[in-house]
């Protein structure tokens, strides 16, 4: 996994800038003004974005279409993978150790024993 990835999506701009790019591609005007920043400042987070291999952009007459790179997220969630089961089984296991805090003894095999009538207050 490539370390100019995530330090391209830790900066908030860039970062709502793949978001924004999630849903469709964009124009570095339109990137600005969603952003509300100046298009200067938007060229130069596509600039790292782009460098970093998340953001690919395409010149058609004189506009800027931004879009995302699979590739890169591709990459991401392999690097993740290894992750994502460590915490998958870290729930289960969780998971069974709650089951058997609400359900004693049903796991071990051993039922419980029967609940025992309320001792009667007139009885020494």
């Amino acid at each position: 996994m490539n370390v100019t990835t995530f330090s391209a999506l830790a900066e908030p701009n860039r970062f709502q800038i793949v978001e924004l790019l999630k849903e469709q591609p964009l124009t570095v005007g339109e990137i600005a003004t969603r952003l509300q920043i100046r298009q200067p400042q938007a060229s130069k987070h596509l600039r790292v974005l782009s460098d970093a291999g998340v953001v690919e952009v395409q010149a058609v007459a004189n506009r800027r279409i931004c879009r995302l790179r699979p590739e890169a997220f591709e990459e991401l969630d392999s690097w993740l993978g290894p992750y994502r089961r460590l915490w998958s089984e870290r729930f289960e296991q969780l998971d069974n150790y709650l089951q058997q805090l609400q359900h004693p003894g049903e796991e071990s095999g051993v039922p419980d024993p029967p609940p025992q009538p309320p001792a009667d207050p007139a009885t020494p």
